[in-house]
């Protein structure tokens, strides 16, 4: 029979274990309405110049950045977070993640990326889909079958 303080202790160690690996795996996303240039530019400027975090690692190509992010008042709690834009279809997504803090810390930033992205670009361009490939010709109209007609 196990008695209540080792069941209390097994109960809050799952439950430990369960907020733990929420945390962790916390990663909070939205929509740009800007293009992935603008967003990608806008979060390395909100990180380095507004936040005055350090960017350890930065990938203009793809489009991600790893920096040290403290959170304010907290100085032994650096820890490492990124920022990943990624543009699939016509929309560009923003993805933002430091995993050693809970999931308020990632909207903050993401918000506030947001409202620079709008204070910066003003009011954003609506994406336009892409125009189609022009239609080939179909049928034989020009085309030689190398019979030869003389």
């Amino acid at each position: 029979m196990i008695r209540h303080g080792r069941l209390f202790a097994l109960l809050a160690f799952v439950l430990a274990a369960v907020l733990f690996a929420a945390v962790a795996a916390a990663r909070v996303d939205g929509d740009s309405e800007y293009t992935k240039a603008q967003t990608y530019s806008g979060a390395l400027r909100y990180l380095r110049v507004d936040l005055g975090y350090e960017v350890v690692e930065k990938d203009p190509d793809a489009a991600y950045l790893v920096f040290r992010y403290q959170p304010v008042g907290q100085p032994k709690d650096e820890t490492l977070g990124t920022i990943e834009v990624v543009e699939s279809d016509e929309r560009v997504r923003v993805f933002v993640r430091i995993p050693r803090m809970p999931e308020y810390h990632e909207r903050v930033l993401r918000d506030g990326l947001f409202r620079k992205l709008r204070d910066e670009y003003g009011t954003p361009v609506p994406h336009k889909p892409p125009e189609p490939p022009p239609k080939k010709p179909t049928g034989d109209a020009g085309v030689d079958d190398g019979a030869g007609s003389d």
